[in-house]
């Protein structure tokens, strides 16, 4: 479905559902509330983006701590399940998958996860879509007798009813790694709390999936790689993910300072080998600056990798170069350096985790202006935050980083 319709449906009809369904909470609770237990079996329920899903990471581990891996299960679009595969912190079993071609589809698909849902005897839902009348609903039919989830208490957010169990607040200053942790943190906190829940940030620990590459596989996708580089690869890779056909335009950073960016480097960088990287959708603009630059040294591998062989690029890579989208979430599980340009959304909400992350952000006035209270549609028609990042600037960020990473190469034990 196109973020358009998600948007349409979740106001039009989410709105009404919302409310017919809190009425029903409400007439069902004049006959007691259901007592509260710790609980057993977990469904986390977030449908899109799978960058965000890297971040969750300790949100789905300290569920895992709590009632064992084969008790947490997690609900999503079919086709952002990859990285969940990937990260292979589930069984295969209890990933339960959404398809969301269409409108048609996302409501048959979503009747038969519940069904689904109700049989495996979830008592516990954790809504990591923050705000979203559909994941609410979805979390409410379920059946589970406790659900966590983000509640707008005072504050102008978006209605969604009262279907929560535990009400959680939303901290607009809180990286949404630590958000999510504090989700499943409502679940085990002992005691309900308004607003909740009134936990210390420190103990709210942050952690990635680190990739683990299978020498095979490994062996398989480089000698792919040298096929497309007609050539042995040479010891320096760098990756520029341009993210053309982004469901976020705003993010978009300008192609033809892509281009010129990738010139750049391609001279800088005399034995590197730089590979354009990206979607199916986003290869003919790959496609375009390989033609303007007409390098034997730069290559696409734009539509061309699958999700996996997608993290044994960047593991093998010295540098990523992108803007503020899922690339760089998957990069952060490996070794490579990532150099994120941010716009309309913060780093200090979305950033990447880790110690190779590196961010160029303007921080205008107006930025972020995609945000929760918005559902991620700005007004903006004219991305300044992305157009003010210069081809110089990146560039020397770029090099800095190659040339410190080249320093601690040459200074590391043999």
């Amino acid at each position: 479905m196109k973020i358009e319709t998600i948007r349409w449906v979740d106001v039009k009809i989410g709105r009404i559902l919302c409310f017919l369904l809190t009425v029903w909470r409400k007439l069902t609770l004049i006959f007691g509330k259901p007592p509260q237990h710790k609980p057993e079996r977990i469904l986390f329920i977030k449908f899109i983006e799978q960058g965000a899903t890297v971040i969750a990471y300790s949100a789905i581990k300290r569920a895992i701590d709590e009632v064992g891996r084969e008790n947490v299960f997690f609900c999503v679009f079919e086709a952002n399940r990859p990285i969940l595969d990937l990260i292979n912190i589930l069984p295969d079993e209890n990933i339960i998958t959404i398809k969301d071609d269409s409108l048609g589809a996302f409501t048959i698909g979503s009747l038969k996860a519940l069904l689904r849902i109700r049989r495996l005897k979830i008592d516990a839902t954790v809504d990591m879509e923050f705000f979203s009348r559909a994941s609410a609903i979805f979390a409410y039919l379920s059946g589970a007798k406790q659900r966590v989830g983000l509640h707008r208490y005072t504050s102008e957010y978006s209605y969604r009813g009262k279907l929560m169990t535990h009400e959680v607040q939303h901290n607009a200053y809180l990286h949404t790694a630590r958000a999510y942790a504090l989700l499943v943190a409502c679940l085990f906190n002992g005691k309900q709390e308004t607003p909740a829940p009134k936990i210390q940030k420190e103990r709210l620990p942050i952690i990635i999936p680190q990739f683990e590459p299978d020498a095979e596989k490994e062996r398989a996708f480089r000698e792919k790689l040298a096929s497309e580089a007609d050539e042995t690869l040479p010891s320096r890779i760098i990756l520029v993910n341009t993210n053309s056909s982004d469901m976020l335009p705003l993010r978009r950073w300008e192609l033809d300072k892509f281009t010129s960016l990738t010139q750049r480097l391609l001279t800088a960088e005399p034995s590197a080998l730089i590979v354009l990287t990206g979607t199916a959708e986003e290869a003919p603009n790959a496609e375009q600056i390989q033609g303007e630059l007409k390098s034997s040294r730069l290559i696409s591998m734009a539509g061309k990798t699958s999700m996996e062989e997608l993290l044994y690029l960047y593991d093998m890579a010295d540098l990523l170069v992108t803007n503020d989208s899922g690339p760089a979430h998957f990069a952060s599980m490996t070794k490579t350096e990532v150099l994120v340009l941010f716009g309309p959304e913060t780093p200090q909400l979305y950033g990447p985790i880790g110690g190779r992350i590196h961010i160029i952000w303007k921080a205008l006035s107006c930025s972020p202006c995609i945000n929760a209270i918005n559902h991620r549609f700005s007004p903006c028609t004219d991305n300044q935050c992305m157009k003010q990042i210069s081809v110089d600037e990146v560039f020397e960020r770029a090099l800095q980083i190659l040339r410190l990473k080249n320093q601690v190469t040459a200074t590391s034990p043999s």
